[in-house]
């Protein structure tokens, strides 16, 4: 089974591109219709953030699809637990200089991290049944 790992980065870059405008446009349609402290000002950051630690993490896990399954299995667990505790940090981090903006940040993280880890796993998915034909 031959895998062509860069065209499928190419192509999961450029949907990951599509999804965070998507993402983006909606966060803003949302932040017209409500309050200005229910939206956390980091949330053109945290866009970039998910965006650049989303792709990464593709990246990784695609590098170790030529292994035995066992390898690629280990890496994609590895990829996931070092994003969450990378999450945790920020997390924690941001929630200690800003405690004032601590809700509305959260809920943008928690919502985004939900975006972007189904976005992630539906791509690795179709990847491997694109694969498999």
């Amino acid at each position: 089974m031959k895998w062509n790992t860069s065209s499928a980065y190419l192509t999961f870059l450029r949907r990951i591109l599509v999804f965070s405008i998507i993402l983006g446009l909606l966060a803003t349609g949302i932040g017209f219709l409500t309050p200005a402290r229910a939206i956390t000002p980091t949330l053109p950051y945290l866009f970039v953030f998910f965006f650049a630690v989303t792709l990464a993490g593709y990246y990784f896990i695609l590098r170790s699809v030529h292994t035995k399954f066992i390898k690629f299995i280990n890496s994609y667990l590895l990829v996931t637990v070092v994003k969450l505790f990378l999450f945790i940090g920020v997390i924690f981090i941001y929630l200690l200089h800003n405690r004032q903006d601590a809700a509305p940040f959260a809920i943008s993280f928690f919502v985004l991290y939900l975006c972007y880890m189904i976005f992630e796993v539906v791509n690795l998915v179709s990847f491997f049944k694109s694969s498999q034909q």
